[in-house]
């Protein structure tokens, strides 16, 4: 019989352009607002907190038989946005509460981190700058790297959650945002005192398991992706132009392999699209079930697919 009594979902999930009804002065999020391009008002952002709620609900579920204890999140704009999704009846009765920071993201999006107080303690949370330039030489006021150092039921645990610099003007091009994104968090992790620690290292990449950026993590030695496998040509954590990609990503530090008493160890990794989240039909059949395609508000949850690692952790015999 498969004991789910020890078993612990990590996840991560981009929640595609999250924003509330409310206009901030200081941010572009003029789109959405109900007299904005999209038109976006309460009837559509209950919409979507109800969604994400239930969402988030069934990440690892099966294997694990409650909701993820830890949970990265991207592309939301504010604590209000976080509560009103652990607010929703779908989360009832879960003891969610969140870490999250304002970034200076141009467009006002962050990362946050959510996770269970019965199994998650914060010891410390901080944001991480990653000091990048564009292309043509001014400041890319992009997303902060969210740490957090917590106990991970009793075990101590170091978690950063990304949201790394997009490709929008190439990936080649902007590669070496995304190595230094991945160059800061190796900083950090120098900085600690102490053995190697207990990483999670999670976000959305903007790169795949073999780009530059990812392997400048791998290269250490220090980790492993188990998301790797993931990736193939019919399978793939968000879908552009037909093709697959795996931008969303959990690595684990080499500690989560060694099955020692009362620590955490790896058991599996797996993309969340149950039929749910994806399109039941048409020309997009298969893909996720995003919120907007373009201007067209389809209702969907995001236009990305929740990913997650199990972790089982083992206890004195």
């Amino acid at each position: 019989m498969y004991n789910l009594e020890n078993k612990y979902t990590i996840a991560f999930y981009n929640l595609e352009n999250f924003f509330d009804t409310k206009d901030d002065p200081h941010s572009l999020d003029d789109d959405f607002t109900p007299e904005g391009f999209r038109k976006w008002n309460e009837s559509k952002f209950r919409n979507k907190a109800r969604k994400i709620a239930m969402a988030l609900s069934e990440i690892g579920r099966e294997e694990s038989g409650r909701p993820p204890v830890l949970i990265g999140i991207a592309e939301v704009e504010n604590k209000v946005v976080i509560k009103s999704v652990l607010e929703q009846k779908e989360l009832q009765g879960i003891d969610y509460d969140f870490v999250h920071f304002n970034s200076p993201d141009e467009r006002g999006i962050d990362t946050a981190l959510i996770y269970q107080q019965r199994h998650f303690k914060v010891l410390n949370a901080e944001t991480l700058p990653l000091l990048v330039d564009n292309v043509n030489g001014v400041r890319d006021f992009t997303r902060d790297i969210l740490y957090v150092l917590g106990k991970l039921n009793q075990e101590e645990v170091h978690v950063f959650v990304n949201h790394w610099p997009s490709r929008r003007e190439g990936a080649e091009i902007t590669s070496y945002k995304r190595v230094k994104a991945a160059e800061t968090i190796l900083a950090k992790i120098e900085s600690l005192e102490g053995d190697v620690p207990n990483c999670i290292i999670m976000g959305d990449f903007n790169d795949d398991p073999n780009s530059e950026s990812i392997r400048t993590l791998m290269n250490t030695g220090r980790f492993i992706n188990p998301m790797k496998k993931l990736l193939s040509p019919a399978s793939g954590s968000a879908n552009y132009k037909r093709t697959w990609s795996l931008f969303d990503q959990i690595l684990l530090s080499h500690t989560f392999l060694d099955h020692l008493p009362n620590n955490h160890s790896f058991v599996k990794a797996a993309i969340f699209s149950p039929r749910f989240l994806k399109e039941w039909k048409g020309r997009y059949k298969g893909n996720p079930f995003r919120t907007f395609a373009g201007e067209t508000y389809l209702g969907g949850y995001s236009d990305h697919f929740p990913v997650y690692v199990v972790l089982e952790q083992t206890h004195d015999k």
